[in-house]
């Protein structure tokens, strides 16, 4: 079981497990349509909540998300770490990424080694917290198992320290605007 399973899993259009800084959670390639919709399948959703996306570094997030000064501020000052910036998608990137309406994407660069190895490999990765609608959310791979079994083509083993979803920041508006309060402070 190496990063490589999980690269081969997410070529074949499979829903991966992921350990993350923040929770565990479960991640597909983006730009795999079918892939967005199973996931959404899987954590039985009836409204398409956005899926934010990790990158492994800023020149990542900037194939995907318009980067404004504050945004590459923020960047600069906590990634990798607990912090999803909502920004604007790009144009290159497709309709069922993101915010469908708005025309914008949640990134976030996690601070978790095995995760960083493989957005690596693969680039941005769309991703939720692993548990199904409803339910608590896993922290490791043993927790994600037990919600989803083998419905998820490939566990990265691991645990999420922080326990905690990230801090999200809305920096398409006027004003910065926080969605979701977090593990970041004074963003």
């Amino acid at each position: 079981m190496t990063i490589d399973d999980a690269v081969a899993a997410l070529g074949r259009g499979e829903i991966i497990g992921l350990p993350t800084d923040t929770l565990y959670g479960l991640a597909v390639d983006p730009f795999r349509e079918e892939a967005v919709e199973a996931m959404y399948d899987l954590k039985g959703r009836k409204n398409k909540k956005p899926l934010a996306l990790l990158v492994a570094d800023i020149e990542q997030a900037m194939r995907v998300a318009e980067l404004t000064d504050r945004a590459l501020e923020l960047a600069d000052r906590h990634w990798p770490g607990g912090l999803t910036m909502v920004l604007n998608r790009l144009s290159s990137v497709p309709d069922w990424v993101g915010d469908t309406r708005a025309r914008t994407v949640g990134v976030r660069c996690p601070n978790h080694e095995a995760a960083l190895q493989l957005l690596r490999r693969t680039g941005p990765l769309a991703v939720t917290s692993a548990n199904l609608s409803g339910r608590h959310s896993a922290v490791d791979h043993t927790e994600a198992r037990e919600q989803f079994g083998d419905t998820v083509g490939y566990y990265v083993e691991g645990t999420a320290p922080g326990g905690q979803a990230s801090t999200v920041l809305d920096l398409t508006l006027p004003s910065p605007l926080i969605l979701r309060a977090g593990p970041v402070k004074g963003a």
